[in-house]
C-alpha cells in the first residue's frame, strides 16, 4: 500500500467510522478492544502515518522547535545548531531554523510562521530580544530560551557566556605577554550584546593595568571579515606603536592578520592579535589563530535541554553563564619587556 494512505482507507479497512479511528488513534475513549485490534491491523497493514499537524492540533504538540538565527551562514551559527539539533534528536523533537538577517520584519514574519507551524518552543540566538519579538511569543504562549544573548524579559532564560570578563581576559592576556600598546576592534558600540560589553571588559583590563587607552585604538569592525579588513587596514596605518590587537570575532581577528600580512607586518613577529569565539576558522588561519572560546555546541546543548525539560516535564529553566577560556595557538608573542 502507497504511504498516502488516508485516515478514511483505514476506516474503510477496519470496517468502522473515520471518528473511531481517530478515537483510537489519540487513545480517547470509546470503542472496543476488539476495535481497537482492528484499527491497528489496518493501519499496519495499509502503513498509515497520521499526518504531523494533524497529531498536533489533537494532543497540542507537534513536536517541533523553532530557531531563530540572525545569520545562518556563520559558522558561528552551525556550531550552535549542532548542539541545539544534537539534543532535539535524541528526544524527538525536529528543528525549524529561520535566518532573520538581523531584520526586525523578517523576525516577525517567521515568528508568525512558526506560530501558523505550531511549535512547541522556541529557541533565539545572538541578536537583541526586541519588545514585539517577545510580546509575540509570549501570544503564542510556548516556552523560549536565549542563546548568545540575555535580556530583561520574565521567562525568557539565557545561556552565554560573560562577555565582559571574556574581553577582559583577552586584553589581560596580551598585557601579560608583556604588550602596552594594544588596540581593540569590536562589534559596534551600539550593539548591547556582543558589542559595548566587550569593549567594556577590554578597556577595564587596560585601566585595571595602569595602561593609556587611546579612543583611536578602538574600532569597529562590526563583527564581519570586511568590516575587520577596513579597521584593521586604518589602525595599522596609522598606529604603527600598536604591538597586539584583541578582534572581538575570530572573522575580524584574521581579518588583521590578513591585512597585516598585505602591509607586510609579521604576525606574531611585530604584531599579536588575539581573537573571540574559536571558530574552526581560528584553526585554518595562518598562523592559526590564538583566541578565547566559546563552548558554542555546549551552548546549543543546554539551551536545547533547557527548553525541552520545561516542555517535557514543565520544568523552570534557570539561566546560565558557561565558561570562556583562552585557546593558545601561534598568533600572541611574548614581549621581552
Amino acid at each position: 500500500m502507497s504511504m498516502s494512505s488516508t485516515i478514511k482507507d483505514v476506516a474503510k479497512h477496519a470496517g468502522v467510522s473515520v471518528a473511531t479511528v481517530s478515537r483510537v488513534l489519540n487513545n480517547l475513549p470509546g470503542y472496543s478492544e476488539e476495535t481497537k485490534r482492528k484499527v491497528e491491523q489496518a493501519v499496519k497493514e495499509l502503513g498509515y502515518q497520521p499526518n504531523a499537524i494533524a497529531r498536533g492540533l489533537v494532543n497540542k504538540r507537534t513536536q517541533t522547535i523553532g530557531v531563530l538565527f540572525p545569520s545562518v551562514s556563520s559558522s558561528f551559527s552551525s556550531e550552535i545548531l549542532h548542539g541545539i539539533e544534537d539534543v532535539a534528536q535524541n528526544h524527538n523533537y525536529s528543528i525549524i531554523v529561520c535566518n532573520t538577517a538581523e531584520d526586525g520584519k523578517r523576525t516577525m514574519k517567521y515568528l508568525q510562521v512558526l506560530r501558523e507551524k505550531r511549535v512547541d518552543g522556541i529557541i533565539f540566538s545572538s541578536g537583541v530580544l526586541e519588545p514585539e519579538y517577545y510580546e509575540a511569543v509570549q501570544a503564542m504562549d510556548v516556552p523560549l530560551v536565549l542563546v548568545a544573548t540575555q535580556s530583561e524579559f520574565d521567562g525568557a532564560p539565557y545561556v552565554k557566556v560573560d562577555d565582559r570578563k571574556a574581553a577582559y581576559d583577552a586584553a589581560c592576556y596580551l598585557i601579560r605577554r608583556g604588550h602596552r600598546e594594544i588596540a581593540m576592534i569590536g562589534g559596534g558600540e551600539s550593539d548591547l550584546i556582543a558589542g559595548r560589553p566587550r569593549y567594556e571588559g577590554f578597556r577595564q583590563a587596560l585601566r585595571d593595568h595602569g595602561l593609556p587607552l587611546r579612543e583611536d585604538h578602538v574600532l569597529d569592525g562590526g563583527f564581519t571579515f570586511e568590516g575587520g579588513c577596513r579597521a584593521a587596514e586604518r589602525l595599522l596605518t596609522a598606529a604603527p606603536e600598536v604591538t597586539a590587537v584583541f578582534a572581538a570575532g575570530d572573522e575580524m581577528a584574521i581579518a588583521v592578520i590578513s591585512m597585516a600580512a598585505k602591509l607586510g607586518i609579521a604576525v606574531p613577529g611585530r604584531l599579536s592579535v588575539i581573537g573571540y569565539d574559536n571558530l574552526k576558522l581560528a584553526e585554518m588561519s595562518n598562523p592559526p589563530l590564538t583566541t578565547v572560546a566559546q563552548p558554542l555546541q555546549e551552548m546549543g546543548r543546554l539551551a536545547s535541554e533547557k527548553l525541552i525539560a520545561m516542555l517535557d516535564n514543565g520544568e523552570t529553566a534557570f539561566s546560565e553563564i558557561v565558561p570562556h577560556r583562552v585557546i593558545e595557538r601561534q598568533t600572541v608573542k611574548q614581549r621581552s619587556l
